[in-house]
């Protein structure tokens, strides 16, 4: 029986997905004829309250019993546009609704709709760094060079031994400050180029590099230095050039919704020159912060009195930031930085997005800009507004949390359905540009690492004693990296570009921060985790369908899941049993003849055989029947 409508098959959308502006979009609708349909609409509904409705004319029969009903759209502009389908029929006005897997329910009151997304004709994103693979560095805790420093500050704590777990209880104040330190450093990360180079790395991602006084970094208190523990400025120029040496870019965490208390632009602790915003009246950084009343009550991130909030569109912190001599722009040309991560894009206005992205494009126009997004990035509704951020000058992709939820979920709990309905919905929601360049992580600074989600008792609400206390059983190890094989298979053979947590290729544990933060155990790492990561990597830059092929689902039931990516060149076939007990693939034709690439799977006579908790990968490079 034909589907009323379903938006993922092009014999009722087509073309599929987000498209550019002008683009003629038709749909298609199939409805049984004893319905008796006289007509209809298609309903295209916009935030801003309007309407649009388009006839539906009938367009030929589907066998005996079935007709098709069709129609043309072709937005002129930029926007998001919510539909449906409205049906006069011999039983009244119907209508047909959204369901969750993208086909549609006959009903006779008005239910969900379905998205299409309109973006930029004009909209281009970087072509490095698809195919690629990105590595997330949190710089005090990936390497030390032992590098003699300078203008480091007194107050500083530095651990005795590398690899301590790091400081979590209170000080004597009550307060939690992130003040101890383990001497990461930018002349470190540029000793083990050659080692991200192995996993295939191409994008080198540093939490933020800017002098503050936590070991976060995320409390900024000079945009035009280096933090001293770090290193200089020459260190960051010989990282980024021995970066590119090896192939890889350098993309910077951009935090611009907040600085710290602690700087010299608000100089709370008078560490800095009198004229912090809380010193005088007359500083040339007041109007920057919005204050209550001046100089104690002040708008803070999350009301956090260390982190006061900007004004991110006041006139001199955006010509600061974004300006011709502004922040964004020196650094890209002192490294020629392959772009910028924006810490809580979400919070940030529309008027600074613009101003960033104009000026980063200006500057370098393959560089990156990335948007910390936590949900559906093309219909997040913030601060009173939907936002444009995947639209066209404003992100060129964002961080992906839904894949990571997705992923982790199907390990653990081999939930297919809520796997494949997650990643069709950013399938079809993203421009193009966009989905191949998602940063797919399973886990970063602001999460638990993936080993102690895919293995640990849950954290819930259980305070920090309670996590410093915790490591992962023997056994409890060896289901996590069993499950972390097979959440990263997934992870590399995504749309998108996998991005690995530092260490985690290694087999660090822990829970929340700063339990997740801890130092890369140089020397003790585990080798054939680290070897699987390198041949994920391997593959991404030697198969094609992995940079921008179409996703294909093939399977999906009960914990087994199977797809497939394909471009004109070549085609991967990633297929993964997270249950307890031996399956089988059916293979579809162009697989029968193929051996495993990667994983514990047999192919047999085209039956894909997969052991409890394991993973197969194949791949059929084109090329080949032509040669």
């Amino acid at each position: 029986m034909p589907a009323y409508f379903d938006s993922r098959h092009i014999a009722y959308r087509s073309p599929f997905g987000a498209v550019p502006a002008g683009t003629a979009v038709l749909f298609r609708i199939c409805l049984p004829r004893s319905l008796r349909c006289t007509g209809g609409h298609l309903r295209l509904h916009k935030d801003n309250g309007e309407t649009i409705l388009h006839d539906l004319f009938w367009a030929g029969m589907e066998g005996t019993e079935w007709e098709w009903w069709d129609c043309h759209f072709a937005p002129a502009a930029t926007d998001l546009y919510w539909y449906d389908f409205t049906l006069c029929t011999a039983q009244g006005e119907l209508f047909l609704t959204h369901l969750p897997d993208g086909k549609a329910a006959l009903s006779a009151c008005e239910g969900s709709c379905w998205q299409l997304t309109v973006y930029a004709k004009d909209f281009a994103t970087p072509d490095w760094l698809s195919g690629g693979v990105i590595y997330q560095v949190f710089p005090d805790r990936f390497a030390a060079s032992g590098k003699p420093k300078t203008g480091v500050p007194a107050d500083r704590r530095i651990h005795e031994s590398w690899g301590e777990q790091p400081a979590w209880q209170p000080d004597p104040d009550g307060e939690i400050r992130n003040k101890d330190f383990f001497g990461g450093d930018l002349a470190g990360i540029t000793e083990k180029i050659p080692y991200l180079k192995s996993l295939g790395v191409t994008c080198l991602y540093l939490n933020p590099i800017f002098e503050s006084h936590s070991n976060h970094r995320y409390d900024t208190a000079d945009y035009e230095r280096i933090d001293p523990l770090l290193g200089d400025e020459a260190d960051f120029r010989a990282l980024c050039e021995a970066a590119k040496t090896a192939g890889i870019r350098v993309m910077l965490d951009g935090v611009f919704s907040h600085t710290g208390a602690d700087s010299r632009y608000f100089n709370r602790e008078q560490r800095y020159p009198l004229q912090g915003a809380v010193n005088t009246p007359d500083s040339p950084y007041r109007s920057w912060y919005h204050f209550r009343h001046w100089p104690d009550d002040y708008e803070s991130w999350w009301g956090f009195n260390t982190l006061p909030e900007v004004q991110e569109t006041a006139p001199a912190y955006l010509d600061y930031i974004t300006g011709e001599n502004g922040i964004v722009r020196r650094w890209i040309k002192a490294g020629a930085v392959g772009g910028f991560r924006l810490d809580v894009a979400d919070e940030l206005p529309d008027a600074f997005l613009d101003a960033l992205y104009k000026a980063v494009k200006t500057e370098q126009p393959d560089a990156m800009v990335l948007g910390e997004v936590w949900e559906d990035a093309s219909n997040k509704f913030a601060y009173g507004k939907r936002r444009r951020y995947v639209l066209g000058g404003q992100l060129d992709s964002v961080m992906n949390y839904p894949f990571r939820d997705a992923v982790l979920r199907f390990v653990t709990q081999g939930d297919t359905t809520q796997f494949f309905d997650t990643v069709l919905d950013i399938v079809e929601h993203y421009p193009p540009q966009v989905l191949r360049l998602l940063m797919n992580h399973i886990g970063t600074h602001d999460t638990e690492r993936a080993l102690t989600v895919l293995a640990g008792e849950p954290v819930r609400d259980r305070d920090r004693a309670w996590q410093a206390a915790q490591s992962l059983s023997a056994t409890q190890r060896a289901a996590g990296l069993e499950r972390l094989r097979l959440a990263t298979a997934i992870q590399y053979c995504l749309p998108g570009v996998p991005s690995i947590y530092y260490g985690d290729e290694a087999g660090l544990e822990g829970y929340k921060d700063p339990f997740n933060r801890g130092c890369f155990p140089w020397g003790n790492t585990d080798e054939a985790l680290t070897d699987w990561y390198r041949a994920l990597g391997k593959l991404r830059k030697d198969c094609s369908a992995l940079k921008e092929g179409r996703f294909v689902p093939i399977q999906g039931e009960n914990g087994l899941l199977c797809f497939a990516r394909e471009d004109a060149h070549s085609a991967l076939l990633c297929a993964v049993n997270a249950s307890g007990r031996a399956r089988e693939v059916w293979l579809p034709p162009l697989w029968r003849d193929c051996t495993v690439t990667l994983g514990d799977a047999v192919n047999r006579d085209g039956v894909l055989q997969l052991p409890a908790r394991s993973c197969g990968i194949l791949w059929v490079d084109f090329n080949r029947f032509t040669q």
